[in-house]
């Protein structure tokens, strides 16, 4: 992390740039009359979230920072899920709430929109091709903000290492010098060498993509084509190492971070985002470093996926409200709130400000995640195949992709069996 310097932070911005297409204008923008006005009646914008207990903690300093700002609205923050009751103002939903979401009329505001209308400044990091394209339009406009996006990356208890005798200013490269380490967890007495989050996204999607491999097929009709041999082989080793119990699976979520932070595990697959978390609540010293790779396949490594949680603005509110609440989205912009979430949530910066206040070296321990993410997803100009997908029914997809390898981690399949079986029922899809 010494390393993360204005260099490599003009890499990442080299590579990701600023997007005119929804930037802010140099000129000061006209604000229309009816959201100039103000409307005594609203006092409150709510907002909901899925992020969990931890992180939601930290968007609740947030909120406290920009209420104690603003004379205005103020952020609320309610413990209840977005369709249960009136349709909240602002909902941060993660994959598995978009179906419902998205299904039917619009329940949304673009984004782009309400901060046209409101008149606000609006300037974030164009879109990158490894960034899920959920909250874009046709046009690559953000309809939602892309508060929560993280890539996958491993995180590994420096004192387990210590104690099996490797060095733990070394991490493991390859799927290879992992096995080897593993088998040196074990011998110490690890009795859960290593265990991973969101399997589908992580040990498929984000695999793939690493080895510039691709996981939909580009057609009249999307489907997976996750049954490469790269995936076929890479499956096959994992189930193998369930069997040796190098490989424990907690389930398709982020249940292994709660296992690897007890020091359960010795080594974890995650979401980047997991790091300050971790810190939090770990005992142990926690390293971070990049997703393995198989050294044998040509090319690798490429890049890796970016994807999480946004946060979505309802339709039908009244003009000053979202007023309020394009007011938040630009404090949530600035550089000094940018640093904040990085630091204290973990996701990745979303503007130029936020790249670049990130550099202090006074924050380099605590934004290790950030420099090894985007280290990752800036590792080679992506590629037609290393892109991120867009296809429907994504939820739906992923928990196909679930159940597949749980017939391999099960030995009710073959990897090659399952790996096929998942593409067969994504076609039948609608």
């Amino acid at each position: 992390m010494n390393n993360f310097s204005r260099t490599v932070l003009c890499l990442a911005l080299g590579a990701v740039g600023v997007n005119t297409a929804f930037a802010a204008p140099k000129k000061p923008v006209a604000k229309p009359a009816a959201v100039q006005a103000t409307d005594p009646s609203v006092k409150e914008i709510e907002l909901v979230h899925s992020l969990g207990a931890d992180k939601g903690a930290e968007l609740q300093k947030l909120v406290d920072r920009f209420n104690a700002t603003t004379s205005g609205p103020k952020i609320v923050i309610h413990d209840r899920r977005w369709n249960e009751g009136s349709t909240p103002h602002l909902m941060i939903l993660g994959e598995r709430d978009l179906p419902d979401f998205l299904a039917g009329p619009p329940r949304y505001r673009p984004l782009h929109q309400v901060m046209k209308d409101a008149g606000e400044r609006f300037e974030t990091l164009k879109a990158p091709a490894v960034m899920t394209p959920t909250p874009l339009d046709s046009a690559n406009r953000l309809v939602a903000l892309p508060m929560g996006l993280s890539t996958a990356v491993m995180f590994y208890n420096k004192q387990a290492f210590r104690d099996a005798g490797v060095d733990p200013e070394k991490a493991p490269k390859t799927w290879q010098e992992l096995q080897k380490t593993l088998g040196q967890l074990v011998a110490a007495g690890q009795t859960c060498p290593y265990t991973t989050a969101q399997p589908a996204w992580i040990l498929v999607e984000n695999t793939s993509a690493w080895h510039n491999e691709p996981v939909v097929g580009e057609g009249k009709k999307s489907a997976l084509v996750i049954n490469g041999m790269l995936e076929v082989k890479h499956v096959a080793m994992l189930s193998s190492w369930v069997k040796a119990r190098y490989l424990h699976l907690f389930g398709r979520e982020d249940e292994a971070t709660e296992h690897f932070a007890k020091g359960e595990c010795g080594v974890l697959t995650a979401p980047s985002a997991a790091w300050p978390t971790l810190k939090r609540q770990a005992a142990f010293d926690v390293g971070v470093a990049t997703l393995p790779y198989h050294e044998e396949y040509y090319g690798a490594p490429q890049n890796t996926l970016a994807d999480g949680p946004a946060m979505w603005i309802a339709a039908g509110k009244k003009p000053a409200e979202y007023k309020a609440a394009a007011r938040f989205v630009s404090f949530w912009l600035t550089g000094e709130s940018q640093v904040e979430w990085q630091r204290n949530a973990g996701y990745l910066p979303l503007n130029r400000a936020g790249l670049l206040a990130s550099e202090s070296r006074l924050l380099a321990s605590d934004l290790a995640n950030v420099h090894i993410a985007v280290q990752q997803l800036t590792h080679k100009p992506v590629t037609s195949v290393s892109r991120a997908s867009s296809y429907p029914q994504r939820a739906a997809v992923r928990r196909i992709i679930e159940e597949e390898l749980e017939s391999v981690w099960e030995d009710r399949k073959p990897s090659k069996l399952a790996l096929d079986t998942a593409v067969a029922r994504s076609r039948t899809l609608d």
